[in-house]
């Protein structure tokens, strides 16, 4: 069985052709991705996909967007698509349709990935527990979080918004970094930190309190300098990124009762190399009297290419079957 997978985001629009084997194995072909700018919609994009496929496309699809799925409408973020979930497969001319936010798509694509693409971060050594909730945690542009249920030989995803919680300082790196952020928003929510951009206001105030000129302005020559090692303070605060990020994942775990915590992410699978021997695991840990149970958790992060398709492919294959 063929379906159409798409991940849909504020910048930029995915598709590809799942296939599903009889086995429920699922492959991918090759991805398209389009600017949502160059398109007025999802039909628009669609149409060009297919012509670039050079033949029909499946009648089944799974779309992943990016935001809150909740209604028959749905409005991008940060573009001016509008989505009306419930007449997809009319407007698509499709017979089947999967609808899910982004990072939901992501929860199911772990829980389906096989073991050597969930490579160890921290905690205990080992495989994910067969039951019991597991976290799932994406730095990128923002900040996604899921978490998903396995329970007796089967699981149940649930998005969430949780990078838009308050970001709750650690110690006085923390509080300068609140502070500088508190002065340019009337909230300070976690994912101001815990996503790539977040990386401009650690390098600044590190910039700051050594009196030192910030000379990197962009998230983007940031994080070259600092996966490269060619600028000591874009290094220092990349540093306190996994610090960071080994705090707020262990709010999460905590929150969620996980006894498993999954790392996702373009930008989580960049650091995939730094991040176990990085301050991330004494961060993840560090909750006073839960500091043993924090031990317990085992840590991931998942290594498939594009987890967004095919976890949609994923959840498509659950609510419809093969």
């Amino acid at each position: 069985m063929d379906i159409v997978a798409v991940d849909i985001g504020g910048t930029h629009a995915r598709f590809c052709i799942a296939t599903v084997s009889d086995d429920g194995s699922i492959s991918l072909s090759e991805e398209m991705t389009q600017k949502t700018s160059d398109h007025a919609s999802l039909k628009t994009a669609w149409e060009a996909f297919e012509a670039a496929h050079g033949k029909p496309l499946p009648p089944r699809a799974a779309i992943a967007i990016a935001g809150p799925v909740t209604g028959e409408t749905v409005r991008m973020t940060n573009n001016s698509w509008v989505l009306h979930t419930g007449a997809l497969d009319q407007q698509l001319g499709i017979d089947a349709v999967s609808v899910m936010n982004d990072f939901a798509a992501v929860a199911h694509a772990v829980a389906n990935a096989p073991e050597d693409e969930l490579i160890h971060v921290t905690g205990p050594e080992g495989p994910l527990p067969a039951q019991g909730m597991i976290s799932v945690v994406g730095p990128g542009t923002g900040l996604g979080v899921a978490q998903f249920l396995r329970v007796d030989g089967t699981y149940h995803v649930q998005a969430t918004e949780g990078g838009h919680m308050d970001f709750a300082p650690v110690d006085d790196l923390d509080v300068l970094l609140w502070s500088k952020l508190r002065k340019l928003h009337t909230r300070v929510s976690t994912e101001r930190i815990n996503s790539g951009p977040g990386i401009v206001t650690i390098y600044q105030a590190l910039a700051e309190l050594e009196k030192r000129p910030a000379t990197l302005q962009s998230d983007r020559e940031i994080w070259t300098a600092a996966l490269e090692g060619t600028d000591s303070l874009a290094v220092a605060a990349m540093d306190r990124f996994c610090m960071n990020l080994g705090s707020v994942a262990g709010d999460f775990a905590l929150t969620h009762g996980a006894c498993g915590l999954v790392l996702a992410g373009g930008l989580g699978y960049r650091l995939r190399d730094i991040l176990p021997d990085s301050g991330f695991g004494d961060r993840f840990r560090f909750k006073g009297r839960y500091e043993s149970l924090m031990a317990s958790i085992p840590v991931k992060l998942i290594t498939h290419p594009q987890p967004g398709l095919f976890g949609a492919a994923a959840a498509f294959v659950r609510e419809h079957g093969k």
